[in-house]
C-alpha cells in the first residue's frame, strides 16, 4: 500500500470546505489532472479515510429552535447506549461522550423543554443528572489540520505502514499491516466463504 501524503490531505482540505468543488478545481490546486484526482478520492473512499459526502445544514436557517447543549452525567456502563440514543434523538446536530460517563449534545429544539426530549431518547433511569445551557452561538468546523493518517490492519489492528499489503475480496479492498496479516485473513475469508 502507497502512505496517504501530503496531497491527499490537501484534498481532504478542499473537500471539506466544499463537497461539491469540481475535482478539475481541486486539482489545479494540488497540481493533478481532474482524473487523478478523482482516482485519489476513490482510494481515499476504499479505504475509508472518505466515509460519505454530506450536507450540512444550519437548522436554525429552517426554523425557530432555541438551540441548546444538553450535558448528561450517566451511570457507568451506559455511556453508549445514551450517546446511541441521543445521537437518534429528534434536534440533535451533534453528540460527545466522554471518558468520563458524560455525554453532551448540541440540540435545537422548538422549545426549551429539555426533560420530556430526555425522556423520550434515553432511558433515564441510568442518567446521574444533566444541565442544559442556551446557546448563543455555535459553529461546527471539520478539520483534518495537523492530522496523520492511520489506517488500522484488517487482521491484527495495527497500523498499516508502507510495508503494508492491500487485498481485494468479496468486492472489499482491505489493508493489512504485513504479508502475514494478508495471508491469516484470506484464509479465514476463504473458510468462511465456503462454508456460506
Amino acid at each position: 500500500m502507497r502512505d496517504l501524503d501530503e496531497t491527499d490531505l490537501e484534498i481532504l482540505r478542499l473537500l471539506l470546505a466544499d463537497a461539491r468543488r469540481p475535482y478539475s478545481e481541486i486539482g489545479d490546486v494540488v497540481g493533478l489532472s481532474g482524473p487523478a484526482v478523482s482516482e485519489r478520492v476513490s482510494r481515499l473512499r476504499e479505504v475509508g479515510v472518505i466515509e460519505q459526502f454530506t450536507v450540512n445544514v444550519d437548522r436554525s436557517k429552517l426554523t425557530e429552535r432555541v438551540r441548546l447543549l444538553v450535558d448528561v452525567a450517566v451511570e457507568p456502563g451506559h455511556a453508549s447506549a445514551v450517546y446511541d440514543a441521543l445521537l437518534d434523538a429528534d434536534g440533535t446536530q451533534h453528540a460527545y461522550r466522554s471518558a468520563d460517563a458524560h455525554v453532551v449534545a448540541h440540540v435545537g429544539r422548538p422549545d426549551a423543554d429539555v426533560e420530556s426530549w430526555l425522556a423520550d431518547a434515553v432511558d433515564t433511569s441510568v442518567v446521574d443528572d444533566y444541565t442544559v445551557r442556551v446557546l448563543a452561538e455555535s459553529e461546527w468546523t471539520n478539520s483534518v489540520a495537523d492530522a496523520d493518517f492511520a489506517i488500522s490492519c484488517a487482521e491484527c489492528g495495527n497500523t498499516v505502514t508502507s510495508e503494508g499489503t492491500a487485498a481485494r475480496l468479496g468486492g472489499e479492498l482491505y489493508q493489512f499491516c504485513c504479508p502475514t496479516c494478508e495471508s491469516r485473513f484470506r484464509e479465514a475469508y476463504e473458510d468462511l466463504a465456503e462454508d456460506a
